[in-house]
């Protein structure tokens, strides 16, 4: 009688960039694919920035994961949470449940990194998923609400503060789209609010901005934002985030309703639980083909992933480079199938952009090197060419033609049963505002410390 040989069984854990694209790699491969996620929809992360800020709505920069999937028969997508990792056994808990794999593939990502102070996350919100850009969206209409019906000029002032922290490409892209919509956008709405009233700030802790950028690009990335009312403050001390705003060192404060913290990531606790080798902020070290050491038929990518690739480079944690290690490693599987070698991961760096504001972009591909206009223009297209679905790709462009003809926004909209008075009220006795600091004094010792 002839024995039936079962298929591999690759397990995938997150359903993002990199999880997705190995997931579909495997089409038609003589192999059972389980793709693990704990939401049941693949987020486009790079825009979520203009959920937070009212410009998209959630369901135009996610799309459900089944979906993306649904005509590839060897895949099985499952909702829930990955508890634990059995390298040894070769095996995961997925809530309650056990699964056993042939191969593994972890792309679960990153978390917010607070530097030892997790207390803060609760005044400052980042930006990693959906439910997070709706809490920053909530509290800026809020605050806008609020400063309506306030009548003293100076808690109006905090409530129309907005300060963003860490000066990275979502740093920078959230203090742009803050200050275009409080100069452009909501000042036509409001009938009791002066739009130069508004003040949004970014704090950086080094010396500039975008430092994964060209000096140059740096330069004119700070000059664009400073063009939409951004002040840009570098290389000072801060001790404290709390419901009045951000105070300094010095005894300076900043006071803000809203604050937005952008100012790094680490590695999940799934992460750490692996027993493997780590790196400084948690990620796991990766061999050369992005197998977990000890492990050949485990691997991690994207943003859990610290790899160096063949040819020296630091792999970043970007969308491109998450999709191209994907696609390597469901090749690494299918040779090992085949008997064929691995060989080595090599990023293929394909350019980095960051966006300001309308008309206003930076961006770097190989040495070509674009500001203004044509960055930006260059930044939407790549942006609509990634997003995965011909229904959000329409619907990104038109929500865009729309917004850049009519300076109006569509996502407006406070969707909790929260009101103004959820905002933390004003301190009692609150003191003038301060001179504004000057954008070279010496951002916050603690998140320098532990960077």
């Amino acid at each position: 009688m002839a024995t039936t040989v079962k298929e591999p069984h690759v397990v995938i854990v997150g359903g993002g960039f990199g999880g997705l694209n190995a997931a579909k790699a495997f089409r038609d491969a003589p192999v059972r694919v389980t793709l693990v996620d704990r939401t049941n929809h693949h987020l486009f992360q790079p825009l979520l920035y203009q959920v937070a800020t009212a410009s998209l709505s959630p369901a135009d920069i996610a799309v459900p994961i089944r979906s993306v999937l649904s005509r590839q028969r060897n895949v099985r997508v499952l909702l829930g949470e990955v508890k634990r990792v059995d390298l040894a056994g070769r095996r995961i808990t997925v809530d309650d449940d056990t699964l056993e794999y042939d191969h593994l593939i972890l792309a679960v990502g990153a978390t917010n990194n607070y530097f030892g102070h997790e207390e803060w996350a609760r005044f400052a919100p980042a930006l990693k998923n959906l439910d997070e850009a709706l809490t920053i969206r909530e509290r800026m209409l809020l605050a806008f609400e609020a400063a309506e019906r306030e009548q003293d000029p100076v808690a109006r002032r905090r409530l129309l503060t907005f300060v963003v922290i860490g000066g990275g490409a979502t740093g920078v892209e959230m203090a742009g789209a803050f200050a275009e919509l409080a100069r452009y956008i909501l000042a036509r709405d409001f009938r009791s609010l002066d739009p130069s009233l508004s003040r949004v700030l970014l704090v950086e802790i080094g010396a500039r901005i975008l430092q994964a950028f060209p000096e140059r690009l740096s330069v004119s990335a700070e000059e664009q934002l400073a063009s939409l009312g951004v002040e840009v403050i570098k290389g000072r001390r801060f001790r404290s985030i709390d419901d009045q705003g951000v105070e300094f060192d010095d005894g300076e404060r900043l006071h803000a309703a809203t604050v937005i913290w952008a100012a790094g990531v680490r590695g999940t606790p799934l992460a750490s639980s692996l027993g493997v080798e780590l790196d400084r902020i948690g990620r796991v070290k990766v061999e050369p083909d992005c197998s977990i050491p000890g492990h050949p038929n485990a691997f991690a990518i994207g943003d859990m992933a610290m790899l160096r690739d063949k040819n020296g480079v630091d792999v970043p944690g970007l969308s491109p480079a998450a999709i191209q290690e994907g696609r390597f490693v469901a090749r690494c599987i299918l040779g090992d199938l085949e008997g064929r070698p691995r060989g080595q991961f090599a990023y293929r760096d394909k350019g980095t952009m960051a966006t300001i504001g309308r008309s206003r972009a930076i961006a770097k591909v190989g040495r070509l090197q674009l500001s203004g206009t044509l960055a930006w223009l260059a930044w939407l297209g790549v942006h609509v060419l990634f997003l995965i679905g011909f229904k959000n790709r329409f619907a990104v462009m038109f929500a865009w033609m729309w917004q850049y003809v009519t300076f109006k926004r569509g996502a407006r909209l406070i969707t909790g049963h929260t009101t103004v008075s959820a905002l933390p009220a004003a301190a009692p006795a609150v003191a003038p505002p301060a001179p504004r600091p000057s954008a070279r004094t010496a951002v916050a010792d603690a998140v320098s410390g532990g960077a």
